[in-house]
């Protein structure tokens, strides 16, 4: 009797829609390293946009290489709590990371402006604070 090869098996992580988390054995007769390594590609569409709620502040929170000119990235969107996990081309991914780099400069830009505005606001306070004779000097 031939000895059968042993089936190989992998093991997907699936987030249902209500944030709960299964894992999938699969098992294959192919080799690990050739067997699919998600659930079939999403229609392409850009990565920050919410498949769910149309939100374009949807962020990765965990990505790693799936191949030469892949990427698996796990997608969360802030508002709705939309979570998916797909593989996506490294062309796709780059366009997704330009966009991720033009919000942070927006946050960063936003950060500035409030903290001037804060920094403004408190020397007005101190400001008429000294006017009108509230700060000794036992303040400081």
């Amino acid at each position: 009797m031939t000895p059968q090869p042993e089936p190989n098996h992998y093991v997907r992580r699936v987030v249902l829609p209500s944030g709960k988390t299964i894992e999938v054995v699969y098992f294959d007769e192919r080799p690990a390293a050739t067997a699919p390594t998600s659930e079939p590609r999403p229609e392409p569409r850009e990565l920050h946009i919410c498949r769910s709620c149309e939100s374009d502040l949807v962020h990765p929170t965990e990505w790693e290489e799936a191949g030469p000119l892949h990427w698996e990235v796990t997608l969360r969107c802030p508002n709705c709590e939309w979570v998916w996990t797909g593989i996506y081309e490294q062309e796709h991914v780059e366009r997704f990371d330009e966009e991720l780099d033009r919000g942070t400069e927006a946050l960063v830009r936003d950060l500035r402006r409030l903290s001037q505005a804060n920094m403004e606001d408190e020397i007005d306070r101190f400001v008429h604070a000294l006017t009108a004779d509230q700060i000794l000097p036992d303040d400081f």
